[in-house]
């Protein structure tokens, strides 16, 4: 089950999510244009059509006079021509004289109460009617006469549909030619990641440098993630790497010296000689352990500067407990510490600070000269712990080298003091910092510097 759920899915492309994203689109904005283009059409038609039902009324109306007292309505052919070019449709009419009677044309058509369009029906079938009212003052009739004028509407639903379907065509048309250029341009837009798929499937395994490869600004923030991650992925391997190679190459000779002399020790039978075997075979364990956990130090705090996230961190509570532990081995004593009142704090890794400042107090007892301080102070921005002894320190000379593995003098003693420095310099490193040496004339200082946090931090 477990190892099912570690198989990563095939998810769909970006191009098969755009191409569904724009297909909805389009059938979403296709729908709204069929119905608008429908609507628009019927309302052309309606508007075509009742424009002829007024005209050929207003024709009826002015037809309309009074002979001998009597309504008389002389119907002319041209009302009804453009009407009867929609040869499925009904026409009727109804002309009523002012008291109610009919005066000619279709009895009960439907009335409206005022002048104006507007919908009924003819024998069941849908009809668009209009209503004009002229007003008659003759001497012998005096009144409002109505004419009713209505027709099926068939044809005004036929030229509704032919106008939306030619705006539907249109507009598929329009939406195809535009898919096509959407696609084309989703293609366009997505080939830096081609690109990119490419050039990483053809990479060796251990091939960690940046991808070279050139990439809009959007995929930019992605390229730019894997090669931070690859270059961290580089930092951890470049340290397994180190470990590995130094490890076989410094422990051999000690290793080798401590059995050269334990067998010596084995066959010597004047106690003295015996004695002083013991003491140097004692002295190199000390100092082989003492290498063996720095190499160790410094593998470890090289994964902790990319997989332990930075925190505040109080340098003075890191001063302190450093010189405790340095103390509880037994090398601590007389150490002196200058702290500040207020905190001096940074963003970092608690550890591996004090490895760093537990390194620079070990070369200071080992190598300097009594008395030996830590200090603590902060300034502008900059963050300071420094570790300070009466010695004549390292040679300027060796200020740039001394920070490298195992520079300096030989020895095991010499190695670990080289490595002690290399594993602050990389803490400094990993703390946006630096690690300096100088001398006032009385003490010699290495100090760790880094950018310090607000005071609200």
């Amino acid at each position: 089950m477990a190892e099912a759920s570690a198989v990563p899915r095939r998810r769909r492309s970006i191009t098969t999510r755009l191409a569904l994203t724009l297909a909805a689109i389009f059938v979403g904005g296709g729908t709204a244009i069929a119905i608008a283009a429908l609507a628009y059409g019927r309302t052309a038609a309606d508007r075509s059509f009742d424009r002829l039902l007024i005209g050929a009324a207003e024709q009826i109306a002015e037809a309309v006079a009074v002979r001998g007292g009597r309504l008389i309505v002389d119907i002319p052919a041209s009302a009804f021509e453009l009407l009867s070019l929609a040869a499925d449709d009904r026409i009727v009419y109804a002309v009523t004289a002012p008291d109610g009677a009919l005066v000619t044309g279709y009895p009960d058509l439907p009335r409206a109460e005022t002048q104006g369009i507007y919908d009924g029906e003819i024998t069941g079938a849908d009809a668009r009617f209009v209503r004009i009212d002229r007003l008659l003052a003759e001497r012998a009739l005096t009144g409002r006469v109505t004419v009713v004028v209505g027709q099926t509407t068939q044809a005004r639903t036929e030229l509704a549909r032919e106008i939306a379907g030619r705006a539907v065509l249109l507009s598929g048309i329009a939406g195809l030619f535009m898919a096509g250029l959407a696609l084309v341009a989703v293609r366009r837009a997505l080939a830096p990641l081609d690109r990119l798929a490419r050039h990483l499937s053809t990479r060796e395994a251990h091939d960690l440098r940046p991808v070279p490869v050139e990439v809009p600004r959007e995929i930019g923030v992605l390229v730019d993630t894997l090669d931070r991650f690859m270059a961290r992925v580089e930092r951890q391997v470049s340290a397994t790497q180190a470990l590995l190679g130094d490890a076989p190459h410094q422990l051999r000779t000690p290793i080798a010296a401590i059995r050269a002399h334990a067998e010596l020790a084995r066959e010597e039978r004047d106690p003295e000689k015996l004695r002083a075997m013991v003491t140097r075979i004692h002295q190199r364990a000390l100092n082989l352990g003492r290498l063996a956990d720095q190499m160790l130090s410094r593998a470890m705090i090289i994964h902790r500067a990319d997989a332990v996230p930075r925190a505040p961190v109080d340098l003075r509570e890191v001063a302190m407990r450093a010189v405790d532990e340095v103390d509880h081995l037994g090398g601590g004593a007389g150490v002196g510490l200058h702290l500040p009142e207020d905190a001096v704090r940074v963003a970092g890794d608690a550890l591996s600070l004090g490895e760093a400042v537990k390194n620079l107090l070990a070369n200071a007892l080992r190598y300097g000269t009594a008395p030996v301080a830590v200090s603590v102070s902060g300034a502008e921005g900059r963050a300071r712990i420094e570790v300070l002894d009466a010695g004549p320190g390292i040679p300027e000379g060796q200020w740039v080298d001394a920070m490298s593995r195992f520079a300096g003098r030989s020895g095991v003693s010499a190695e670990s003091a080289g490595l002690g420095l290399s594993i602050v310099a990389s803490v400094a490193e990993a703390h946006e910092g630096t690690l300096r040496f100088s001398h006032d004339g009385v003490r010699f200082h290495a100090t760790l510097e880094m950018p310090m946090l607000g005071a609200g931090a």
